[in-house]
Formats: C-alpha cells, structure tokens, sequence
C-alpha cells in the first residue's frame, strides 16, 4: 500500500515520463508512433493468415477464429510488451538513475503504462472487428477493464523483479525475452485449449496469463463473469501478491547499488 500511495502522489511525473517515452521511442522516424501500431497488427494479420488461411483453420466453437485469436494475442501483446520494457527500464533511464535525485521505484511503472497506450488501441480495434461479424455484446463485455488491470498489475509486479537483476547481468534481459517467447506457445492464444488432457490443461492453467487470455474471452466469446471462475480467479490474485512482493523486495535491497553497476 505505501508503493502505491507513492505512485500514486507521483502519478503527474509518471505520465509525463510516459508520454515522453512513447514519443521518443519512434522519434526520427518519418511515420513516427504510427510504428508501435504498426508493427503489432502486421503480427497479428501474419498470425491470421497462416493459421487461417494457411492451415484453414476452423471456428472454434462456432466462434469466427479471427474473433477467437485476437482475444487472445491483444492481452498478451500487452502483457509481453509491458514486461520487457519495464525489464529494461533502470537501464534505460540509466542517466536518472546515476545523477539525479529521483524516485526511481516509479521507472517500470512509466515502461509499464506505455504499453498500456497502445493496448488501448487494440481493445478498440478488438470491439470492431467484434461488430464488423455481427458478434453481440453483453454486460460482461466490460470486464476487459477488469482483466487489463490483471495484466498491469502482474507485469509491474514482475517487472520489479527483472529490472532490479538487469544491472547486475544484462543476460537476464535475454532471458526475460525467451521465456516470453515460450509463454506465448504455452498459452491458448492460437491453439484450443480443448486438445488438451485434464491433466495437462491444469498444469497449464498454473501460467498467470492463461487466467487473463481466457477472461479475454469470457468477456465477449463466452459471456462468463469472473467470478463464476473463483478458483482461478483467487490463484492469479495469489501469484500475483507472491510476485508483487518478491518483485518488491529485491528491487528495495538493489536499489542502492543501482548507481554503482551501471
């Protein structure tokens, strides 16, 4: 609770180091933050034609696959993208962290919420494309809002965690990006989770972003309140205090030794 009231009364420092930061990461480009659009939709059409086109997939549970797919893939672009960016970002801001006096427990909350720029893109974009195959909508719609605060949360937890570690071993950024790539296959993003075993889909069920794909899809495909899933709902909200906490406090006790590393 004090990190957050902290956050909280630096919330007007955090949103300017946002909006910098998302301007900058593309300056000198001639189509400029166009490209952070960009480039996770051409991902998306490539992933859609393939499984689509290419291995003529069919709708999963008479649901078109396209709808199916991007409720899936646009959580876990948030959730990949806020991860290695607050990962990086003690180094990033390495000339803060070295010279000037700044709270710099707010430095993967900034990285954090600029992915959550353009996850608001794509959740509007996910609407669209709802409505464009006639998909209608209900009240548990809204639990998007719901289920991207799952995702905030969780990557700010972890990314505490890795970004206290990368300026002691730049490798851990590798190594963040390699278990992301994996994760991405072990989650039902674009294969059914019903060629699963029970034994398996449990097992699988212990990854956090399983809960956030699958409410996703609760909120427009299956129409499913969250609550309705209580032992996976209380499992995430568990993980994600574990991981808040152990992100917490290995961040307070390299902290100090930040400036001297770098």
């Amino acid at each position: 609770m004090r990190l957050f009231k902290e956050l909280y009364h630096n919330k007007g420092t955090i949103f300017s180091f946002a909006k910098n930061d998302f301007k900058n990461r593309y300056a000198g480009s001639y189509l400029g933050i166009a490209w952070a659009f960009i480039q996770p939709l051409m991902q998306i059409l490539i992933f859609w034609f393939v499984f689509q086109v290419g291995f003529r997939t069919t709708p999963v549970e008479d649901v078109p696959y396209i709808v199916w797919f991007i409720c899936g893939m646009i959580p876990w672009f948030f959730l990949s993208e806020a991860i290695m960016g607050g990962t990086m970002s003690i180094v990033d801001y390495t000339y803060i962290v070295k010279k000037v006096v700044f709270n710099i427990k707010i430095l993967p909350l900034i990285k954090v919420l600029v992915s959550s720029f353009v996850h608001l893109f794509f959740v509007v974009l996910l609407f669209v494309i709802c409505a464009l195959v006639n998909m209608s909508f209900t009240l548990h719609a809204v639990q998007i809002i719901y289920y991207s605060i799952c995702i905030f949360v969780l990557a700010l937890g972890l990314s505490y965690l890795t970004s206290s570690l990368v300026p002691f071993s730049k490798d851990v950024g590798q190594v963040v990006s390699i278990v992301l790539n994996f994760g991405f296959w072990l989650t039902p993003i674009v294969w059914n989770q019903n060629i699963l075993s029970p034994t398996l889909l449990t097992i699988f069920k212990f990854n956090p972003a399983y809960y956030i794909v699958q409410g996703y899809r609760d909120a427009l495909v299956y129409k499913v309140w969250f609550w309705e899933r209580p032992l996976s709902t209380l499992y995430f909200w568990v993980a994600v205090i574990i991981i808040f906490f152990l992100g917490k406090f290995i961040f307070k006790r390299l902290k100090p030794h930040f400036a001297d590393v770098l």
